[in-house]
């Protein structure tokens, strides 16, 4: 599919400096031999439109025998998104989803009032060397959408629309952008989209939602007369027409933003429009009762999961 001709991409130099409103440095951490940079929250921004978290993961290589074990762990009051480049992640949560998702596709989990998943390297993929590149990111929910029951949806590479045109490659991972509809059910205005430049190719941000950033996954980009290298995430000022342009060996992007939120409260993995909504779900998980009240186990991987932290 061609690129939206409605589009005008512009000129890369003709925007502002201060069309930038912040320039986030993702802070990194090792969490046993594999690097994850969050973006989200920042100190100087917590939000970009609806999104409250984003974690670029990797890229990570591992030896046979090695992998990731994220032990089940629960959430409320959001969706994640998980969006590989390389290698693959078994997800599998209290409803009894079991799904491996490969580079390309979207795993959209709805966490409502309460859902519990696990992260893991599938046998298989451990037995060999392999490796683990991607983004996972955090939606918060419409207050009136925070009680709703969870949902699993799973789109595969090949049911996201793609857009190309002079170099550049877009695909809508989620929400609405240049006159496509991604699949997954969302709950309030939004886009996220995966674009891929040749060197000096030249996309343009939606300039119809209210909140726009980008993260710069590889390469580099050109954008107000400044380039910024691969781990920057850039949020601009509404309104305004943005074009960014390939770097000099190209650049991987990641675009996201949409309609503003009230207020969100995060503590570990809630997100609430209220402190008593992170209090009630705090509560239920330390209970444990699993099946009986708010949160379960996943049906197939039952043998242990995350305590709450203690403050």
């Amino acid at each position: 599919m061609s690129w939206n001709p409605a589009l005008d991409p512009g000129c890369p130099d003709a925007v502002e400096v201060d069309a930038i409103a912040t320039l986030i440095v993702p802070r990194a951490r090792d969490i046993g031999g594999f690097e994850v940079r969050r973006a989200l929250p920042a100190p100087r921004r917590r939000m970009v439109g609806p999104f409250v978290f984003f974690d670029q993961m990797g890229p990570a290589a591992f030896v046979a025998g090695q992998g990731i074990d994220v032990r089940p762990h629960p959430h409320v009051g959001l969706a994640t998104v998980t969006y590989l480049y390389r290698g693959e992640l078994l997800h599998r949560d209290s409803l009894g989803s079991n799904q491996v998702i490969h580079p390309g596709a979207v795993n959209w989990m709805v966490a409502g009032k309460g859902i519990t998943h696990s992260e893991r390297t599938s046998p298989e993929t451990r037995a060999a060397p392999h490796e683990l590149f991607g983004i996972q990111t955090w939606v918060a929910l419409p207050e009136a959408h925070e009680d709703d029951a969870p949902s699993f949806s799973h789109h595969a590479r090949h049911d996201l629309p793609e857009l190309e045109d002079a170099g550049a490659t877009l695909r809508l991972i989620l929400g609405r952008a240049y006159g496509e509809t991604a699949p997954a059910k969302v709950f309030s205005g939004l886009f996220y989209a995966d674009v891929a430049l040749k060197p000096g190719a030249r996309a343009p941000l939606p300039d119809d939602h209210e909140d726009r950033g980008l993260h710069v996954v590889e390469g580099a980009i050109a954008v107000a007369g400044q380039t910024f290298d691969a781990g920057r995430m850039l949020v601009f000022r509404p309104g305004d027409r943005i074009t960014v342009a390939g770097g000099e060996h190209g650049a991987r992007l990641i675009l996201l933003g949409g309609a503003t939120l009230g207020p969100r409260y995060l503590w570990w993995n809630f997100v609430a429009s209220s402190p008593e909504r992170i209090e009630a779900a705090k509560e239920e998980w330390r209970k444990a009762d699993w099946g009986r009240g708010r949160f379960d186990l996943p049906p197939d991987d039952r043998g242990e999961f995350i305590p709450a932290p203690e403050r």
